[in-house]
């Protein structure tokens, strides 16, 4: 069943996920196109991968974590460094470029993080051999995720009664991962479980992922639906068209604060007025411990001609003056609860949280060591 939301590359009539390696290269399905055209991408530098982060070739939380990891792998195939010492300044350096590309985004700089780790505790005699273990820590970032992501699904789905109706927020799925998705996850678990869901996709402003990629997905996966206008939630709220809100995560703060993309709060203020439970479903990965709440999640700012344009086409009088931040902070008041690849977090999620994220340290940590003690774990440079 997870072949299903793999896409097919038009060029190769090949299977492809949102973020793979091929020929020492990062490709990318360029989701700026969408749906009107299918690319497939190849970066073949640190600074070609961040730009593509920073233009949002690549978007979504564990996705961009996952472009980060193996640029990671790219930084060290490009280092000039003869040995290891070298190669880990190299690393840190790239490391330092790739996470300021999205800086609200945590899964950025957590996998960067990840794999500098590994670099530093992975005790290769040489250059070649720390390559290798790199490119095995990335490939391990990605297919871990594909299988958090059925995790979380799992246990999203369980939440779900047959014949909801979900509202769902931005995009969340197979194009935001690596596979599959997370809240749209949800989605999908709910459809292989064969309960018949029903998804109301708000576009949202100014980027329109909703109505270019959730709409695109839920088309190809052959899911009820239907593409609203951002103000039409309230109201389908209030008249009882809505039984639960799903939306992801870029980042979570320690006590369950939720920062995602800009409209979110607003969604979750209006369902909790309605008594309409409302779901963040997040990786551990997407969860920072480190911020006490949400008023410390740094906010992104983008460009004002995503606001005046569309598609580069005006839609707003020139220089009239933009306010167009990336995110809001949802206070963690507002959710029902937190679905993880560890289990459900319902409040306080002080503590919930905390024990999710303790528990898949030590899960991919045994793994990590498996992979290491593992005959040729060391692994090659390719």
């Amino acid at each position: 069943m997870g072949r299903r939301f793999l896409w097919v590359d038009a060029m190769t009539n090949q299977s492809v996920r949102a973020v793979f390696w091929e020929n020492r290269q990062v490709m990318l399905i360029d989701q700026r196109l969408l749906p009107g055209t299918f690319v497939v991408n190849g970066y073949a530098t640190v600074a070609a991968v961040a730009e593509a982060i920073q233009t949002m070739v690549v978007r979504g939380a564990p996705a961009i974590g996952a472009a980060g990891a193996y640029a990671m792998v790219l930084a060290a195939h490009s280092s000039p460094a003869h040995d290891t010492a070298g190669l880990l300044a190299d690393l840190r350096r790239a490391k330092v470029l790739l996470d300021d590309a999205r800086p609200t985004a945590v899964n950025l700089s957590w996998a960067t993080a990840r794999m500098l780790d590994a670099a530093e505790q992975g005790a290769a005699p040489s250059v070649a051999l720390l390559q290798g273990l790199l490119l095995d820590e990335a490939d391990a970032i990605a297919e871990e995720d594909v299988a958090t992501n059925r995790r979380m699904g799992l246990y999203g789905a369980a939440l779900i009664a047959d014949g909801a109706n979900l509202l769902h927020h931005c995009n969340t799925g197979a194009l935001a991962t690596v596979d599959f998705g997370t809240a749209l996850g949800v989605v999908y678990a709910c459809a292989e479980q064969g309960k018949r869901v029903h998804v109301w996709v708000d576009e949202p402003r100014p980027r329109l992922q909703g109505a270019r990629l959730t709409a695109w997905e839920l088309l190809r996966a052959g899911i009820p639906m239907h593409l609203i206008a951002d103000n039409s939630a309230g109201h389908l709220m209030r008249t009882g068209q809505v039984d639960a809100v799903l939306f992801g995560a870029d980042r979570v703060a320690a006590n369950g604060d939720v920062a995602n993309k800009i409209g979110t709060y607003k969604l979750a203020v209006v369902a909790c007025e309605n008594r309409i439970p409302v779901y963040a479903v997040v990786p551990t990965s997407t969860v920072d411990l480190a911020l006490a709440d949400g008023d410390q999640i740094p906010i992104e700012e983008r460009s004002s001609e995503e606001v005046t344009h569309i598609d580069g086409v005006a839609i707003a009088p020139d220089g009239v003056p933009v306010y167009n931040p990336a995110f809001d902070v949802t206070p963690h008041r507002y959710l029902t609860a937190i679905v993880t690849e560890e289990g459900v977090c319902y409040p306080p999620f002080a503590v919930s949280l905390r024990r999710a994220k303790a528990a898949a340290e030590v899960r991919i940590g045994e793994q990590r060591r498996q992979r290491r003690d593992a005959p040729g774990g060391g692994g090659v440079a390719q």
